[in-house]
């Protein structure tokens, strides 16, 4: 295959009355996909950057201080446990119904989980039910952003020209460092505000009832989304799956496993160069403000990144730039928590940043090479599964860290996990297809016969 194929920028979803001939996505459509998972992922991972820092103290006091960080980081992670219910159950609708209408409920029910946790009662007013009660609502919050991100990534790649798609839906991936930088700004705003003590006490609330107003913002954008082209085609002829996940696991289980293996480095490395990283400086009683920098720039400095590794992965495969990342994050890995060790606030932020920075690169390239493994009539709900079930083993990464911590008794041993999980991608990197330079009706002849 070569680039000359692409010549025609229309898609063959022309006859849905879409025009690409400038090679692009619809501004609005790229604009309300990215704001929504921006606003998606800012409530996910407000969540952590405050349970790291704060929950341990307020939902967990009776437990030693090791113990009550374990014990915040497992509510952390049931919220990742609760993401392939969420793809599964938005990968029905989203292949059944539509993107756009699938998209609206996770960006409500996620708002309404993340407001409602910025006014619970904590452990000393409420006892049991507080942290009971932040389980539900973290548990919500997991099946919201379950169903997200294959929704935004497909609204933007399904309305894209041929051989623009890893381009088109980089817009979308930008979600997860903005709204990490958003984030982290805000509670390092917050912090900064009131101070140390008052954030403690009430100023952590406020970073999770901002959402309200920012979910506000994403519903009135997206209203005015116009549905998938590809969908709409399959509704016009009739061609809408009956029951999605029952078929993706039938008859698209081998594509499903590779792009589970393609994605663990993604959330191996990441988690441990931002969530664990956290918890590691805060057990070892050094200023959190030095890894809250260190993720701030390098969220920020990974934005281009992601457009640019999205771009490079339309000219030159997604296998070769997912690749290069994984191989990088496994070695940053080694040199990552040294850096942590020195106590230095420089160290600290070119340690979490320079990790965030390299983690981006495959970023920008996931959202294409997904999608494109699975037929368009499975597409939401294979997707969808593919990145969660991943990211329910990812949420997992700060325990499994923190307990290698305290069992080997070094850092080394979370280094070699990291690893470890980048040798995992790499093997499935090597059996997937390149998908590239394929068009939109050979994807799914190719993912129908299983190639």
């Amino acid at each position: 295959m070569d680039h000359d194929r692409f010549d025609d920028r229309r898609t063959p979803d022309a006859a849905a009355g879409v025009d690409h001939s400038d090679g692009a996505a619809p501004r609005r459509v790229v604009l309300a996909s990215m704001i929504g998972t921006t606003l998606e992922f800012y409530d996910f991972i407000v969540y952590g950057t405050v349970a790291a820092l704060v929950f341990n103290k307020l939902f967990f006091p009776a437990s030693a201080p090791g113990i009550g960080t374990l014990l915040a980081l497992s509510t952390f992670a049931v919220g990742f446990l609760a993401r392939p219910v969420g793809a599964a159950v938005c990968g029905h609708l989203g292949d059944r119904i539509g993107r756009k209408r699938t998209l609206m409920l996770t960006l409500v029910v996620m708002g309404g989980a993340t407001v409602l946790i910025g006014v619970l009662p904590t452990f000393e007013s409420a006892g049991l039910w507080a942290p009971l009660v932040l389980v539900v609502l973290r548990l919500l919050q997991g099946a919201a952003v379950g169903g997200e991100w294959g929704g935004a990534v497909l609204l933007i790649g399904e309305h894209a020209a041929e051989g623009r798609r890893g381009k088109a839906t980089s817009f979308a991936q930008l979600g997860s460092p903005v709204g990490l930088l958003l984030a982290n700004g805000v509670v390092l705003g917050v912090v900064a505000a009131v101070g140390t003590p008052a954030f403690e006490s009430w100023g952590w609330r406020l970073p999770f009832l901002l959402s309200v107003v920012l979910i506000a913002v994403g519903v009135f954008l997206r209203r005015a989304v116009d549905e998938s082209p590809v969908f709409r085609r399959m509704q016009a002829e009739q061609a809408t799956a009956t029951s999605p996940v029952p078929e993706v696991l039938r008859l698209h289980w081998r594509r499903l496993l590779v792009a589970i293996g393609v994605t663990v480095v993604s959330f191996g490395g990441y988690y441990v160069f931002t969530t664990v990283g956290l918890a590691y400086l805060s057990l070892r009683e050094a200023p959190s403000s030095y890894g809250l920098y260190g993720t701030v720039i390098g969220a920020a400095v990974s934005v281009p990144v992601i457009l640019g590794s999205g771009a490079l992965s339309d000219r030159i495969g997604r296998r070769p730039v997912y690749a290069l990342s994984a191989v990088l994050m496994g070695a940053w890995a080694f040199v990552f928590f040294p850096l942590l060790d020195t106590g230095g606030g420089v160290q600290v932020a070119v340690a979490i940043a320079v990790g965030v920075v390299i983690w981006s690169v495959l970023y920008g390239a996931q959202g294409a090479f997904l999608s494109e493994l699975f037929a368009s009539r499975v597409r939401y709900t294979g997707a969808s599964l593919a990145y969660q079930v991943t990211g329910a083993l990812g949420g997992l990464v700060p325990l499994v860290s923190l307990s290698l911590l305290e069992t080997a008794g070094t850092s080394t041993a979370v280094a070699a996990f990291v690893a470890l999980t980048a040798v995992v991608s790499l093997v499935a990197i090597r059996l997937a297809p390149e998908t590239a330079l394929t068009r939109s009706a050979e994807l799914d002849a190719a993912a129908a016969g299983g190639r």
